[in-house]
């Protein structure tokens, strides 16, 4: 199968060395000529630094040279970006072929979570994403590894499972998508919280409480958006809620163990300037979002306003007792 993934971050490679794997025929593509050079020239990541990418997987700055004649379109470039790469791939789509969403977030201005944001300029029915507990550095590794696979179209669910499922790499499928993409994008923030009880030092029985708090929390949040509950006991939710919040390898979780610590600010911000801190990005969308459908989220209001106000991080403690 020919497929086409757009962006190639460390997530993205990930995916394409499970691609390759499965004996697929994979193109990356980035809008920035620099970095596909030297992707190609050195065939290494500094986000994947002991990944050699295979020489089968080939990479382009054109767009159109990445999906045409491809079946299967990956999207893997940050929420922030989707947008953008959702409008150059409007007018090159053709009706035949598929899309499957790996990014995760909420965009900031309009609050829409990534489907929506390709629906918006996209008109197709095949379409499906997939979210779960899985580092980069962990898949391509070939370690066991379980995703959820979102979608209301079977044919694309078949494409999909046909092109990534092996012995190590498993896909349940769901018709949820709206429920896989809560769990996918506020779990990145829930991390933030859960690495600002590491940085002060909480121990493990805090932790499993702040978790399940936030599993019943997320529970209603996607009952209220349209989504199923039992979503929250799927790969990409319960799964990926425990990866992210337990595991300094989240970026997410790294950052609010830096404001758990109460680490100098000027050190925080360098932090924030050399990483893609996905959870920091959806912070403010998902925070504007409960405002926007009147949902009750207090957690969310708690990490928005140590983040964002600067208000102590220890009043997760207090928070957690007095929760109702």
């Amino acid at each position: 199968m020919k497929v086409a993934i757009l962006g190639p971050g460390a997530y993205g490679i990930a995916l394409a060395s499970v691609l390759e794997n499965n004996k697929n025929e994979v193109t990356m593509w980035s809008k920035f000529s620099t970095e596909i050079e030297e992707l190609d020239k050195t065939r290494t990541s500094p986000k994947l630094p002991d990944y050699i990418i295979p020489v089968d997987i080939s990479f382009t700055s054109d767009m159109k040279e990445a999906v045409s004649g491809k079946e299967l379109i990956v999207i893997a470039v940050p929420a922030a970006f989707v947008d953008d790469v959702a409008k150059e791939l409007n007018p090159l789509l053709q009706e035949n072929q598929h899309l499957c969403i790996a990014s995760k977030g909420i965009e900031n201005d309009t609050c829409l979570f990534v489907d929506d944001v390709i629906r918006k300029y996209i008109n197709t029915k095949n379409l499906a994403v997939i979210s779960g507990p899985s580092f980069a550095v962990d898949i391509v590794k070939k370690i066991p590894i379980g995703l959820s696979l979102g979608t209301n179209n079977e044919v694309t669910a078949s494409i999909v499972m046909k092109a990534f499922k092996n012995d190590y790499f498993k896909l349940r499928i769901t018709d949820d998508i709206k429920g896989i993409e809560i769990c996918g994008s506020i779990k990145n923030v829930i991390a933030i919280a859960a690495g600002m009880l590491e940085g002060m030092q909480l121990p493990e029985s805090t932790k499993a409480m702040f978790i399940t708090e936030s599993l019943h929390d997320i529970k209603e949040l996607i009952f209220k958006l349209g989504g199923d509950k039992k979503t929250i006991l799927s790969f990409a939710g319960f799964g990926d809620l425990l990866l992210t919040c337990t595991s300094p390898k989240s970026r997410n979780f790294s950052f609010g163990y830096l404001i758990g610590k109460k680490i100098p600010k000027d050190e925080i911000e360098d932090y924030k300037c050399a990483t893609t801190i996905e959870g920091l990005y959806t912070l403010k969308s998902i925070y504007q979002l409960t405002k926007d459908q009147h949902v009750d989220m207090p957690i969310i209001d708690l990490i928005y306003n140590i983040v964002e106000n600067g208000k102590n991080p220890e009043e997760l403690k207090r928070f957690l007792i007095e929760k109702d």
